[in-house]
């Protein structure tokens, strides 16, 4: 509320709240069939969502249809997606790790877009046998030369402990102290970001 809302006793609507929100969209990072990361972004979104502290949205880069890049003429699906990336202030990947990296379709959907990722920041939630930390690490690498900050905190989820029979998700509540330490950073950063757009 600025100096003369509060001088004439105005008040903020919720709508107005809303809309000084920073966005943050929680990214699936597979396409493929029995994926997990749905499962996996759905509680991050419960987590976050209940802190109401910013505008958390699902963006799920199946639903985008991205070909191969180069590989045909894709402009329509480019332009939804670079659309949808210049929407939001910051970004929570989950990610899969697959043969000690990212997904193809992640790394795909990365290379489609360049300036709707720059200036902005990013936390990873990652999963595999390992906590997918080998696919986390790589991407950190792909974030930084597309000018995403990449915050410390990153919750680590393993296969064996996480989820039962290797397909519905459990996470231990211990994992809900990094979430929140995790959000807390992205959102720092991405209002801090968003002063250089």
């Amino acid at each position: 509320m600025g100096f003369l809302d509060k001088l004439f006793g105005r008040t903020t609507t919720e709508e107005e709240k809303t809309m000084s929100k920073l966005n943050i969209g929680i990214i699936l990072g597979s396409t493929r069939q029995g994926r997990l990361s749905p499962q996996v972004g759905e509680w991050v979104k419960k987590v976050a969502d209940q802190r109401g502290d910013a505008n958390y949205e699902i963006v799920d880069i199946a639903d985008f249809k991205l070909p191969l890049l180069g590989e045909s003429d894709a402009t329509e699906q480019a332009t939804a997606w670079n659309t949808k990336l210049a929407s939001l202030d910051g970004f929570v990947f989950i990610v899969q790790e697959y043969n000690h990296s990212i997904s193809a379709s992640l790394k795909n959907a990365l290379d489609y877009a360049r300036e709707a990722w720059n200036d902005k920041a990013a936390g990873i939630v990652s999963y595999g046998s390992v906590g997918g930390a080998r696919a986390a690490e790589h991407l950190r690498g792909i974030l930084g030369e597309l000018s995403v900050a990449d915050v410390r905190v990153h919750p680590a989820l393993s296969l064996f402990t996480d989820f039962e029979n290797g397909s519905v998700f459990k996470p231990a509540d211990l994992h809900l102290t990094n979430v929140n330490g995790m959000l807390d950073q992205v959102l720092a950063w991405s209002g801090a970001l968003k002063t250089l757009r």
